[in-house]
């Protein structure tokens, strides 16, 4: 059985009549689900995953490092609907391991120690991920993967129907903060233009240059936008 206040926020959202989606309260939704942080992607239409919103001081470098190297149970549960569920990153199975090497020890490095990621879906459409983490290893009770399905299932149906209202084309799929990783669509442009190439490879070198120097993508991100920083077949470094 869905925990009543998941149950009274489920309603919330499926009841709000604002622009876009109503604001999530992640940080009480975490509390129930016995997770340390939440994060909230989207993937609409297909294009890459973007952090939405998100609760917890690891979420953010959490994403970001899966940004930055293109891999990861967020990402994979964005893209593909795949359900990922981690419960000890130090003794993953070895399909993790395998699928993103270098990954995990990284993800460990940052004091979490279990993620799960749930699939927002509808049918084959995958839309997005929800994906909590934990300081400390151990599996989801049942009771609260029975929410946290409950959870994704309504944050799903709700993207589906705010992204075909054709009244709100352009509207964001929640009211606030924003796209996380907006900016990076941007640089990716603004390089693929520099480089003369497509966004594809443009997001390459600047997922390269963010992993080679140890910095978070959005860090990168940001030098690049502001032109402190250019990435070219001459020049890698400060201007």
């Amino acid at each position: 059985m869905t925990h009543p206040a998941l149950a009274d926020y489920l309603r919330t959202l499926s009841s709000h009549t604002g622009t876009g989606m109503g604001p999530l309260p992640l940080g009480a939704c975490a509390d129930m689900l016995g997770l340390d942080g939440l994060g909230l992607l989207l993937a609409p239409g297909g294009r890459s995953a973007e952090l939405v919103q998100s609760y917890g001081e690891r979420t953010l470098a959490l994403e970001d490092l899966q940004q930055v190297q293109g891999q990861g149970p967020s990402l994979d549960s964005a893209r593909h609907g795949a359900l990922m569920l981690l419960p000890d990153v130090a003794d993953a199975p070895t399909f993790a391991t395998d699928r993103w090497p270098g990954l995990l020890g990284a993800i460990e490095a940052l004091n979490v120690h279990a993620v799960f990621s749930f699939p927002l879906r509808i049918g084959i459409i995958a839309l997005g991920a929800l994906t909590g983490h934990r300081t400390r290893p151990g599996p989801m009770s049942t009771a609260q993967l029975t929410d946290a399905f409950g959870l994704s299932d309504t944050i799903a149906q709700i993207t589906i129907a705010t992204a075909t209202r054709a009244e709100l084309p352009a509207t964001p799929l929640l009211d606030e903060p924003g796209l996380y990783f907006s900016e990076v669509h941007q640089a990716t442009g603004m390089l693929a233009d520099q480089l003369d190439t497509d966004c594809d490879h443009a997001l390459i070198r600047l997922r390269g240059h963010a992993f080679s120097h140890g910095r978070p993508l959005l860090d990168v991100t940001r030098d690049v936008l502001a032109r402190r920083l250019r990435l070219d077949d001459n020049t890698d470094g400060p201007l």
